[in-house]
């Protein structure tokens, strides 16, 4: 499915991004596995509360993600081309959630 592939493009993503800066670094790595994480749990279920639960929880990782990039990269921490891959890939994962929880 497009949301498991596209959350653990943004995990790698964010590990190839090198961040400076350890705390932040930490941070977005724990919310892009979490992204993944979520996405993977919510996948499976069949009824819509918990797969709504689990989605949510997923894009909130996600555009915590995004973020924790944006703000590295203003503090010139980390590339600006890794920082507008994982800008993309929160996007387009934020969007496929919005969709699965309808």
């Amino acid at each position: 499915m497009d949301a498991y592939r596209i959350a653990k493009e943004l995990a790698m993503a964010v590990h190839s991004a090198k961040i400076r800066d350890a705390e932040l670094r930490d941070q977005a790595s724990r919310a892009s596995k979490s992204a993944f994480l979520q996405t993977a749990e919510g996948l499976p279920n069949t009824g819509v509360p918990m797969r709504r639960k689990y989605f949510n929880c997923a894009r909130n990782s996600a555009c915590e993600t995004a973020a924790a990039l944006d703000l590295a990269n203003a503090m010139g921490l980390c590339d600006a081309a890794m920082n507008a891959r994982v800008q993309e890939l929160a996007a387009r994962l934020s969007a496929i959630l919005t969709g699965l929880m309808r």
